[in-house]
């Protein structure tokens, strides 16, 4: 016990030494804000069905379209690695998402008008997504540049404490989230989660970054002072050997020195800035370039094509789920966060099952496990809305908590071959912005997963007082689970959890 309390101190005391205790800091308030969004998106839900009275299909619709902005992460790290903002690629990004992820909620929680809108809520919680998106894209590059100036024994350190980050904020904003509806009014519950973006648009200003391109900015200016030097060479040889008789006249030579200096000047700024606009072109140029070229390799192309099927074939009707929990079922806001409380201690132990017992199975097994056992989560969702679970004498609740566990640690399981395999495929060079590439179409395949499901919820006739296709419903979203184990041929074969 002491040698492990002697460790802890000396482990953080030698992250601080390497990153800087800000960086860290930033590191975790931005990862314990991603958990923590369960807070805030929790009342979110309450507020499209209680106070719109928006039916599930609608309210399936705007929350996936809501979350769109994840779906394009790329673009943020294609703009902020090629468009520097004073030099600086990434403090000012981050200070410019974490406006767009406060100010949103401060304007949703002031204004009563917007809040009745679906339309302008909806636009307010897309700014919001954008900004929460981009902070993640900015500080997985931060990281990625400290553990390579730090050194690479670091990056599981790091790793480590952003996801630990991340599940505690879950933890906390499931538990905090459904006592704040039952003690708070939800336009409180938006003003209250503000306070976290804004602390950590605080934090960006005390964490350094180096300037971008110092030297070649030190080169512009050697440059521009050895023209001026040229300059007043030109000029001195022009007037020597040259006598003036009148004064009238030497000031109208100097004044034609000094306009042809200026028009000098001025060429060489229109020079500079063309410059720069053509590195800009060429750099955005050559990301996209290398992007296309690494993604069309077959080696990428067909195990992100079955993830995307994996994902986009499955009709989601978790809003649907949420309705009938909470309008035929009756379960109260408290008692489903602390579903979702169970779900992120089941998504650790199922991470911790992974890695300890399974990371040396091969992919394809292992994700065939993930969906055949998600289709018996499915199953379990049919009995419960059947009510068939009530003669075996199981309340409503166990059911659902069961199922929320079950689904959230089997899901890891499919989620870690996802990263491990994204980890491999990524070639040197674009590492970061290929990886962003592909959890950007797993986000975009979700979403249209979604939208899938909001379609199958409004051809079912399914809304807030009527449930009687649910089942059926969800007997079309079991086979949508399993129809993916029959591409999994685009896995490769012998591929572990430990192969490179």
């Amino acid at each position: 016990m002491a040698e492990a309390e002697a460790a802890s101190p000396w482990w953080a005391g030698r992250m601080a030494a390497a990153f800087g205790a800000p960086f860290l800091w930033l590191v975790c308030l931005i990862y314990f804000i991603q958990g923590f969004r369960s807070f805030v998106w929790t009342a979110v839900s309450y507020q499209m069905k209680d106070m719109m009275k928006l039916s599930p299909s609608t309210s399936q619709f705007l929350v996936s379209a809501a979350f769109f902005p994840w779906s394009i992460k790329p673009i943020y790290g294609i703009v902020s690695d090629c468009i520097p903002i004073k030099q600086r690629k990434r403090v000012p990004y981050l200070i410019i998402s974490s406006g767009l992820s406060l100010f949103p909620w401060l304007i949703i929680g002031l204004s009563k008008h917007l809040r009745s809108s679906s339309n302008l809520f909806t636009l307010m919680l897309i700014i919001q997504n954008l900004g929460s998106a981009m902070a993640d894209v900015v500080i997985d590059a931060m990281i990625a540049e400290a553990v390579r100036s730090a050194g690479p024994e670091f990056a599981g350190d790091l790793q480590s404490l952003s996801w630990s980050s991340m599940a505690v904020g879950g933890i906390f904003g499931s538990l905090l989230g459904g006592y704040a509806l039952s003690n708070l009014p939800i336009n409180a519950i938006y003003i209250i989660f503000s306070a976290l973006p804004l602390f950590q648009l605080v934090t960006c200003v005390f964490v350094e970054e180096s300037p971008k391109g110092l030297e070649s900015t030190i080169d512009n200016a050697a440059h521009d002072h050895a023209d001026d030097q040229n300059i007043d060479s030109a000029f001195a040889g022009q007037g020597s050997g040259e006598s003036f008789k009148y004064v009238g006249t030497r000031r109208r030579k100097g004044a034609r020195r000094k306009s042809k200096r200026r028009t000098l000047s001025k060429r060489s700024e229109d020079h500079e800035k063309h410059n720069k606009s053509v590195n800009l072109y060429s750099s955005l140029k050559s990301a996209l370039f290398s992007l296309c070229t690494a993604f069309k390799q077959p080696a990428i192309l067909r195990p992100m094509a079955w993830f995307f099927i994996a994902n986009a074939a499955v009709p989601n009707i978790s809003t649907v789920m949420f309705y009938y929990q909470t309008e035929v079922l009756h379960l109260e806001a408290s008692f489903l966060g602390t579903a979702r409380v169970i779900g992120w201690f089941s998504l650790m132990l199922g991470t911790y099952i992974y890695n300890r017992y399974l990371k040396h199975k091969k992919l394809r097994n292992i994700l065939m496990f993930a969906h055949v056992g998600l289709a018996i989560i499915t199953v379990l969702d049919i009995l419960l809305v059947s009510r068939l679970h009530i003669q075996y004498g199981i309340a409503d609740k166990y059911m659902v908590l069961w199922g929320s566990a079950l689904a959230d640690a089997i899901n890891q399981f499919k989620m870690m071959p996802f990263l491990i395999l994204s980890g491999q495929l990524c070639p040197p060079g674009i590492e970061g912005t290929l990886f962003a590439l592909f959890m950007s179409i797993n986000n975009l395949s979700s979403t249209l997963g979604s939208f899938l499901g909001a379609a199958l919820t409004s051809a079912l006739n399914i809304s807030s007082v009527q449930f009687d296709n649910l089942a059926l419903g969800l007997a079309v979203q079991l086979m949508g689970t399993l129809l993916p184990v029959g591409f999994l041929f685009l896995i490769p074969r012998d591929v572990t959890g430990l192969t490179s």
